[in-house]
């Protein structure tokens, strides 16, 4: 009997080896609240995992993701849709004619 107890392996005399400093360091009071703490920390773990798990199989985005970036527009692009929302034609004219009539717009609108 007394053999077998000196036949351990080596991870379990590690494991024997911090449950003793455990008992040393912060005495026998403390080893439920640590307990208790420790298992606090595994269902926390537990939980996030199983989060992490659900929002990767699910097909909608996670709560805390980042909007999608959107296409940047040109310059052009951009003077155009200006254009359009002043209620400027832009058929055939080109972009310092668009800037123009853009800046008339607005000096009128400011007015």
């Amino acid at each position: 009997m007394i053999l077998g107890f000196f036949m351990l392996e080596g991870w379990e005399w590690i494991i024997i080896g911090v449950v003793a400093i455990v008992i040393i360091m912060w005495g026998p009071a403390k080893i439920p609240e640590f307990a208790k703490a420790l298992g606090r920390a595994k269902g926390e773990f537990n939980k996030a995992t199983k989060e992490m798990n659900d929002a990767a199989n699910s097909d909608a985005p996670p709560v805390n993701a980042p909007a999608p970036a959107k296409k940047l527009k040109s310059k052009d692009e951009l003077l155009l849709e200006t254009a359009q929302k002043l209620g400027i034609s832009t058929d055939g004219k080109t972009r310092d004619e668009l800037t123009e009539e853009i800046s008339a717009k607005v000096n009128v609108l400011a007015e």
